[in-house]
């Protein structure tokens, strides 16, 4: 019998194993930028606007793996509204999770403009790697750059 297991676990290909659920996934974000993605003004960003906008160019979307890889920190304008807090690197999501969560944001919560291409796990790893000696501080002070605010 546990041979007959092994065997059928073996055999499943890995293109058959489930994706990440970035709506699964966003539950974690909810707590803070609500599950519309609404956010809320002064304390929390609002998520539905400006990350699809950042997602359509290279810088941008390096930034929003950074984000979600790294955290964030310092002060930024958000849809035009100031915030100066700490969002804590989601540590424990691996590329495939950060990937699929940032799809749900972008593609999902996003409403304004063309939907994005996907991000792929790939992409988040190089993000990861390209940045890994920045600080949340340091992802903050990319925003500016990024977004033109």
């Amino acid at each position: 019998m546990r041979l007959a297991i092994i065997m059928a676990l073996v055999a499943v290909p890995a293109s058959a194993m489930a994706a990440p659920d970035g709506a699964a996934i966003y539950k974690r974000c909810a707590a803070c930028h609500l599950p519309t993605g609404a956010g809320v003004p002064g304390a929390f960003p609002g998520l539905v606007k400006e990350p699809r906008k950042l997602a359509t160019k290279p810088e941008g979307r390096r930034y929003l793996a950074l984000v979600v890889t790294k955290g964030v920190s310092g002060p930024m304008v958000v849809d035009g509204k100031g915030y100066r807090g700490i969002m804590p690197a989601q540590s424990g999501l691996d590329d495939e999770a950060v990937a699929a969560v940032l799809n749900h944001v972008t593609g999902t919560l996003g409403t304004e403009g063309k939907a994005p291409k996907p991000f792929t796990a790939a992409e988040i790893a190089a993000a990861r790697k390209g940045g890994a000696a920045l600080t949340s501080a340091d992802v903050g002070k990319l925003h500016e750059r990024v977004s033109g605010k």
